[in-house]
């Protein structure tokens, strides 16, 4: 099946882990070179961006928040910080109103310190921390760094004591750890009971696919997202020559006009730039380096031009 290189945006289904549909993709399609953006659960659904080719070496360069609709069962602690553990502790249903629980969700808003599951990919000593989980070993894991750039509460039933929330959050984040931490701060206890992904990489859900549809699907590059239409938002060169692109071909550092530079203000020396020859085909990635002040840009990431 001919197709070009790019990225598919999977819907993934329950119980459907990540590695599997890498490998549903890649026997699909035979193609050795598939990779995504960001595990998922098993039990998660949602977007699932997978990379496909020489897109596998830009997964780095693509956003990294992502935003989730979370379900979060009050009065429940379990092993694992979702309703599919072993419950540790049981306790009663708070009663609260919308202002109680938003004064509470306020402790999740920002930048803070946060202790991830022990059921989760983190290192632990050169090991994950789910494989020391599975043998009931004793570990305790140190808390890191996150960020919620939104955190909207979208509704709260009393009667199953079920908070739902929509949250915007730095890669990293554990929507697990904020449930568990959730239910202390309210003194109730709480757990994950459902969670879908409806934004990855800068892919949206309503612009994904399941596994089914990807099978039927008679023209994959219908549905395949070009490696520069996932990287818009970074900056964007213009090689105008033919000695500019030999020297990039070749991996040689390129002498750039300054006022081509300098005419458009979001590169930088610190950030990567998208490079394209004059007939808009991808060329690759690189960034400017200032040399004695000449503005050379360095390639990064060579693609054969087609």
């Amino acid at each position: 099946m001919d197709f070009n290189d790019g990225f598919i945006i999977l819907n993934k289904i329950e119980g459907c882990t990540s590695h599997d549909c890498i490998k549903i993709i890649r026997n699909h399609l035979n193609i050795k070179k598939v990779g995504h953006t960001g595990t998922l659960d098993p039990e998660v659904t949602g977007v699932l961006p997978i990379a496909l080719g020489n897109a596998t070496r830009f997964i780095q360069y693509l956003p990294q928040s992502k935003t989730y609709i979370g379900k979060i069962q009050l009065g429940l602690k379990t092993t694992t910080d979702d309703i599919y553990g072993d419950i540790i502790y049981q306790n009663d249903i708070p009663k609260l109103d919308s202002s109680e629980i938003e004064t509470h969700l306020d402790s999740f808003r920002g930048t803070f310190l946060q202790i991830p599951p022990k059921v989760s990919s983190v290192h632990v000593k050169g090991e994950r921390a789910y494989k020391k989980f599975r043998r009931n070993e004793n570990f305790e894991l140190p808390p890191k760094e996150v960020s919620v750039e939104n955190l909207i509460l979208k509704n709260y039933d009393q009667a199953l004591g079920q908070i739902t929330i929509e949250i915007s959050c730095s890669s990293g984040t554990y929507i697990r750890s904020i449930a568990r931490d959730l239910g202390k701060t309210i003194k109730s206890e709480g757990c994950l009971a459902a969670l879908i992904r409806t934004k990855a990489s800068g892919f949206k859900l309503e612009n994904s696919i399941t596994i089914d549809n990807l099978k039927k699907e008679g023209n994959i590059n219908k549905i395949i997202i070009p490696i520069s239409s996932a990287l818009d938002h970074l900056p964007k060169i213009i090689l105008e020559n033919a000695e500019e692109n030999l020297f990039w071909q070749t991996g040689r550092r390129i002498v750039i006009d300054e006022r081509k530079l300098f005419s458009n203000n979001s590169i930088s020396s610190k950030k990567v730039i998208l490079v394209f020859n004059n007939q808009n085909v991808l060329l690759g990635l690189g960034n400017i380096v200032n040399i004695e002040n000449n503005f050379l840009l360095q390639p990064k990431i060579v693609l054969n031009a087609k």
